[in-house]
């Protein structure tokens, strides 16, 4: 069974930064794209990035780009997001979550890791 487990939220003053980990049970983490969603108070769960398997295609919602880094350590089964510049707006439950290679969506999903960000 795959289980997927954030850490590294927290609060943090606008302007600060904050690393989250997501760390991967099972052996498929090395062969999957894994991404990062986020989901504010009142609203839906949106797409933040994404790392293919090898870490040679990213990609990232756009009011991010330029602020927030996705990477991953296949050999410690572990997926990252470096968050800097951080802005109140960043405020929400950050998941981590792979994508099944044959049906082309996320089917893992982790708990959720609080990031609270104060202006």
């Amino acid at each position: 069974q795959v289980q997927l487990v954030e850490s590294g939220g927290g609060l943090v003053q606008a302007g600060g930064s904050l690393r989250l980990s997501c760390a991967v049970s099972g052996r498929t983490f090395s062969t999957r794209t894994m991404g990062w969603f986020r989901q504010a108070p009142g609203k839906g769960r949106e797409f933040v990035a994404s790392i293919t398997w090898n870490g040679d295609s990213t990609d990232y919602l756009d009011s991010v780009k330029g602020r927030f880094t996705i990477s991953r350590d296949n050999a410690k089964n572990t997926a990252y997001l470096q968050m800097n510049s951080l802005k109140p707006e960043d405020t929400a439950v950050y998941y981590c979550a792979s994508r099944s290679v044959v049906f082309k969506r996320y089917d893992y999903w982790g708990q959720g890791t609080q990031v609270t960000v104060s202006s």
